[in-house]
């Protein structure tokens, strides 16, 4: 809703209550088919990894899917598939002026890029800097700082995105404020290629955290 109120494009997607998945299925299913189609993704809304994440092509997978999610959280997101698309990731820094890096791909080695293709395959590819028209990656990068506010972010994150290869459409995949701070994630790669290698990459985000710790002081939360 936060990016949405922003005016991010998002995919056409929809929201289900675990209660109301285990209570009425049937109706949840109906819902589903009548206003999205497949492919599906169903996801729980907060976690990460992509844990508990499922592509989907019919209704018998749909409802294994949901009832996977479900044991993850209590609000499930289904979203419309893009195909075919690229996922293309930017790496955020700051609170209220916030920069961005350089723009990565991932190129997953199945049919989406799940917790397997993550951390048990290492057939996946990590492209930086991503292959981009300057007019793309100038949107994109535009497009993570207006995620990150719409949030109210503060330090850190990654935006991913999903580029329709065949049209060019752009969409706001997810925001992530915990994103993977290994030297080998791609968080610390992407600010590594933009010419902030790792060390310096930590002293600004304790400065940043300094300038909201500082900003926080001076909030009164009492009255008089």
């Amino acid at each position: 809703m936060l990016f949405a109120a922003a005016g991010l494009p998002l995919v056409r997607h929809d929201v289900v209550r675990r209660r109301d998945w285990r209570e009425a299925p049937d109706t949840v299913v109906e819902r589903l088919e009548s206003k999205l189609r497949y492919p599906l993704f169903v996801k729980p809304a907060n976690l990460g990894s992509s844990v508990g994440i499922s592509r989907v092509e019919d209704m018998e997978t749909l409802k294994a899917a949901l009832d996977l999610a479900a044991k993850y959280d209590r609000k499930l997101v289904v979203e419309e598939g893009v195909a075919p698309c690229r996922e293309i990731e930017c790496a955020v820094i700051g609170n209220d002026r916030p920069d961005t890096s350089v723009l990565g791909e991932i190129v997953p080695s199945g049919p989406f890029y799940d917790y397997e293709a993550k951390y048990l395959d290492d057939r996946s590819e990590t492209i930086i800097p991503a292959q981009l028209t300057d007019a793309q990656a100038a949107r994109i990068r535009t497009m993570a700082v207006d995620a990150f506010k719409a949030i109210d972010g503060a330090g850190m994150a990654r935006v991913d995105f999903l580029l329709a290869s065949d049209t060019g459409d752009l969409f706001v995949n997810e925001i992530n404020t915990h994103p993977g701070f290994t030297t080998i994630s791609m968080f610390a790669k992407l600010w590594d290629a933009t010419e902030l290698p790792y060390p310096q990459l930590l002293d600004r985000l304790i400065e940043l955290a300094a300038e909201r710790h500082a900003e926080k002081q001076d909030t009164r939360t009492t009255v008089g």
